[in-house]
């Protein structure tokens, strides 16, 4: 035994296999300069051989693991960590053993229990004899007291070959590309789109990044916050509302800790819905979150017609509890202002709670996923009946109430429909889609849910079923500054343009001076059909109402519109199109009519406010009047709101004035006094100044440990493609021929044209 061996720590110890682990000793290498500690040897680098490896000295693991890969990497071969050793008493490794990556021999696993034999990938390991052994000294310091030099296997010559081994591919393990990695990865991109990035990025000396190895750095990354996703969600809405006084949370936690559901809406999203929340579009996704807890964002429509958000939820399950749990606290956040009308799927848990918490909104199904189970429901009878899929059209397109009632009896009889068939059960809830009973309800122009199905699609560029809980936040507010950015873009195109009139019209004039861009092109599309394409006829006429029939010429009168014109002093006018009714832009008819009568301006009456440039959101500028407040039945939720709105605004805008922030104070005392006159004053023993802070259900709840769900919900779901779902009757696309047109094949194997090919040949 020598002196060096001599140094080494005595003989109880335990030994680690640490198989490809050369991450957790390459942290610190970020270069491929040799830095190693020699005391004895001076070693010259183009002549490195076995005697001077041995006895080398070195200060760190780290340090040998540089010397013997940067040695690899000259000679053309790559390295890993083969055994760690370390003392049982106090867990330090004192001897570590660095191998060539082709050392040792693949494990032979045995056959499954089904009796399939696993699929095996290329074997790579051959049994190479090259290693470096380095041993711990009492001083601390690190030596290499084994080392062989022998391979059994051709080495790489070329640079560009050597640094595809694993070892030497440090590039994707630096602190920076793991960063960008990471911030690239928040921002929805996924591991081939991060690739792409950074390969475009990086210089050409540096190999290039792969899928794999971004997938393994966003998945060492996840592990920090494994088991701690859900309290992270908590932290990030606890930190969003110290700097949004507004922002509305509430998480329901089980008796362990685990939460159930959670719900929050930011102040701007609050007050978004004071001036678009008549309607409100709610449908349920999947797939957005590794727990799979689904996500049901309340959507709606702003003044320009995009999709906005306000509000989202995760949530525990689709039971009709949860759904009223859900639905109160929106109602709370929201000032309790209900929506005139709710746009859904046809859930019935969901159906029952809007029922209860939502009596006086209007639900409607969406149109889209009727359409869908129709072409499921109503083959067995356009099989059947040659006429049926035109009866079937007309009924569900009818006018009024009276002819769909009337039809009804027709085609039930006609066609023997049962009790209990799906027909069957849409009559009985039509009042929930038929166009006959929801002419007189605001949709904003909305008739299905397509509007949140947009707005999940959206959400797929920022998150998949991969995105840990706590990151899921992160991501919903960046897609909801996303969406805010194109708002601003369409309210800066309408201030700073001038809308191209297709006449002088003064009607036209007016619409194009109040509504937002996107807005006034679907008027001036109705306006000119107006005024190029409709005639009429009078139906009626007396001293109150002159009724019209207006249509096309070349259109069957029965599809003509009736308008009815009223002469009193307040101009009234109806369509039975109900176009306005139900979108809130007059029809082409009614402008026909107006333009006949020579009205000379649109009255203002006929104008709403949410599709005019004013109600777009201004920061800090706008200050909100009681006659805006719903306080006929005293002081309401939506009333405070607006009152400390307006007082922190001026709050705000005092604050760099001492004199004006004196003249505040002097006013509010004032109001002070007053109220003491009015009333006595509240005991306030104990209770420090300014002690009202707006507490979240999450924070009353008893001190237990949160802790993330169980495992991911048991929900019904879209597929982890955030596609269309297709119905039992809708195959695959068939395959279509370019020669013969035909389907079920391709040119390749088309028989039409063997023969046409083989009839050339013979003449």
């Amino acid at each position: 035994m020598n002196e060096s061996e001599a140094d080494v720590h005595p003989i109880n110890t335990q030994i680690t296999e640490e198989v490809d682990a050369e991450d957790l000793s390459i942290a610190t290498y970020e270069s491929e300069k040799i830095n190693c500690v020699d005391a004895n040897v001076e070693s010259d680098k183009d002549e490195v051989n076995g005697e001077n490896i041995l006895g080398k000295v070195f200060d760190t693991t780290d340090d040998a693991y540089a010397f013997y890969n940067d040695y690899a990497f000259v000679h053309g071969f790559g390295i890993r960590i083969h055994t760690t050793c370390k003392n049982k008493g106090t867990n330090e490794p004192y001897r570590k053993t660095l191998v060539c990556d082709k050392e040792g021999f693949k494990r032979e696993d045995g056959n499954t229990s089904s009796g399939h034999e696993k699929k095996r990938r290329r074997e790579v390991r051959i049994g190479c004899k090259g290693m470096l052994r380095i041993s711990k000294r009492k001083d601390g310091k690190w030596f290499v007291d084994l080392f062989d030099g022998t391979y059994n296997h051709e080495l790489s010559i070329t640079p560009t070959k050597v640094m595809k081994h694993r070892s030497h591919a440090k590039f994707h393990r630096t602190m920076e590309c793991k960063s960008l990695m990471v911030q690239l990865n928040q921002l929805g991109l996924k591991p081939s789109q991060i690739k792409k990035t950074i390969n475009a990025m990086k210089t050409s000396n540096e190999p290039d990044v792969t899928s794999k190895q971004c997938v393994d750095v966003l998945s060492e990354q996840r592990k920090h916050n494994r088991g701690r996703e859900f309290y992270g969600l908590i932290k990030h809405l606890q930190d969003k509302a110290l700097v949004d006084n507004d922002q509305y949370y509430v998480v329901d936690l089980c008796s362990d800790g685990c939460p159930r559901n959670i719900f929050w809406a930011d102040g701007r999203s609050r007050d978004d819905f004071t001036k678009f929340g008549d309607v409100v579009v709610f449908y349920v996704t999947y797939m957005t979150n590794k727990f799979k807890m689904p996500f049901a964002p309340f959507t709606g429509v702003n003044h320009h017609g995009q999709s906005i958000l306000f509000g989202g939820a995760l949530l525990e399950n689709e039971k009709e509890e949860t759904f009223v749990w859900l639905f109160e606290h929106f109602l709370k956040c929201m000032f309790s202002k209900y929506p005139n009308a709710i746009i859904t799927d046809q859930d019935k848990a969901m159906g029952n709670a809007i029922k209860k918490v939502f009596p006086d909104a209007r639900h409607r199904f969406c149109a889209w996923h009727i359409k869908k189970h129709e072409l499921e429901h109503l083959r067995p009878y356009i099989s059947r009946y040659s006429d049926f899929q035109e009866s079937y059209k007309e009924w569900v397109m009818s006018d009024t109430i009276e002819e769909f009632e009337t039809m009804w009896e027709v085609i039930r009889d006609k066609y023997k429909l049962e009790n209990n068939c799906w027909i069957t059960d849409m009559y009985n809830q039509r009042i929930h889609w038929a166009k006959a009973f929801l002419k007189d309800i605001f949709l904003a122009g909305m008739t299905t849910s397509g509007r949140s199905e947009s707005i999940n699609s959206f959400f797929d560029d920022f998150v998949n079923s991969s995105t840990m809980l706590n990151d899921f936040l992160v991501q919903y507010d960046k897609a909801v500054v996303s969406r805010r950015a194109a708002e601003e873009d369409e309210d800066f195109k309408t201030m700073n343009s001038r809308p191209v009139l297709s006449s002088i019209h003064p009607i036209e004039a007016k619409a194009g001076e109040c509504y937002t861009r996107k807005v006034f092109e679907i008027f001036k599309k109705e306006w000119i059909e107006a005024t190029n394409n409709l005639t009429h006829e009078t139906l009626s006429k007396s001293t109150k109402e002159i009724k019209y029939r207006v249509g096309q010429l070349n259109v069957d009168k029965k599809y003509w519109r009736i308008v009815s014109f009223c002469l009193l002093k307040k101009m009234h006018v109806t369509c039975s199109c109900a176009k306005y009714e139900t979108c809130g832009i007059l029809c082409k008819h009614i402008l026909y009519v107006m333009k006949k009568r020579h009205v000379d301006t649109l009255p203002s009456h006929y104008i709403l406010p949410r599709w005019t440039l004013n109600a777009r959101y201004k920061v800090g500028k706008r200050s909100i009047g009681l006659e805006e407040m719903n306080n006929k039945n005293g002081v309401s939720a939506y009333t405070l709101w607006c009152v400390r709105s307006n007082f922190n605004k001026v709050i705000e805008q005092a604050k760099d004035s001492p004199s004006e922030i004196e003249n505040v104070n002097n006013i509010l005392i004032k109001l002070l006094q007053e109220q003491e006159i009015r009333k006595k004053p509240i005991p306030v023993e104990n209770v420090s100044q300014g002690s009202c802070v707006r507490i979240s259900q999450f924070d009353m709840t008893p001190q237990i440990s949160v802790r993330d769900p169980v495992g991911p919900t048991n929900a019904k779901g879209r597929p982890k493609i955030a596609s269309r779902i297709k119905s039992s009757v809708e195959g695959p696309k068939k395959r279509t021929c370019s020669y013969c047109q035909g389907l079920g094949h391709y040119a390749t194997s088309c028989s039409k044209r063997k023969v046409d090919e083989s009839l050339q040949e013979r003449q």
